[in-house]
């Protein structure tokens, strides 16, 4: 897929699912359960144990219908080993200019991290796609808002703290997607092999995402 099917796919689903697991096995078993529900887009953290081979063979496995990303991408080194890994776009918990440019160089979309207006101006002028506004939980849909309002022309994507509940706020409040971890994916649900209840929380994430667009 080109650089702006990717973009358009997150667009799209407006959910990215966070992944911790244990195992490459419990990933990739994740990760078909969600698509069932309509999650296409998922990261890999990059605290996965073996996470670059985690994505790598993620990406081998699923057709063009999931988007495998890396995410908690600290530094450039990290985001250039990830993408030649197989990764699909590159999510980071702060801005780092030299993470944004390497992305920039391969053409994958890279969504920084940033909280202040001063901060995801930078980030957005440096050349991120979208921007991950962390945490979110600290200001809520009301902040999304807040943010969004003299920066319409800036896609912002929540993480932490978000759930079913208020993911319709967010997207109403002007997010373009979430981020969204243990709310949808945890390690009980994985370690039970439960993975009936994860497509039922995707569909439910889908749904709310509509919703939020909707109104």
């Amino acid at each position: 897929m080109t650089y702006q099917q990717n973009l358009e796919l997150i667009r799209k689903t407006g959910v990215i699912a966070i992944m911790r697991t244990q195992s490459s096995e419990q990933l990739l078993h994740a990760a078909e359960a969600i698509r069932a529900g309509g999650v296409c887009a998922i990261e890999v953290t990059m605290t996965t144990p073996g996470a670059l081979s985690v994505i790598e063979q993620a990406a081998a496995r699923f057709d063009h219908d999931v988007l495998f990303g890396a995410g908690t991408v600290l530094d450039a080194e990290s985001a250039r080993a990830a993408i030649l890994a197989g990764a699909q776009f590159v999510v980071a918990p702060a801005f780092k200019p030299a993470v944004v440019e390497l992305c920039r160089r391969y053409s994958v979309p890279v969504m920084p991290g940033a909280y202040t207006p001063t901060e995801v101006i930078a980030a957005w002028e440096a050349g991120a796609d979208m921007v991950k506004v962390f945490p979110a939980t600290v200001g809520g849909p009301e902040f999304i808002k807040a943010l969004r309002a003299p920066l319409p022309q800036i896609e912002l994507v929540p993480v932490g703290g978000v759930d079913v509940d208020n993911t319709a706020d967010f997207i109403r409040a002007g997010a373009s997607a979430v981020g969204v971890g243990s709310a949808l994916i945890n390690q009980k649900l994985l370690d039970a092999g439960d993975f009936a209840a994860l497509t039922e929380r995707a569909r439910k994430f889908v749904q709310a995402v509509a919703c939020g667009r909707a109104s």
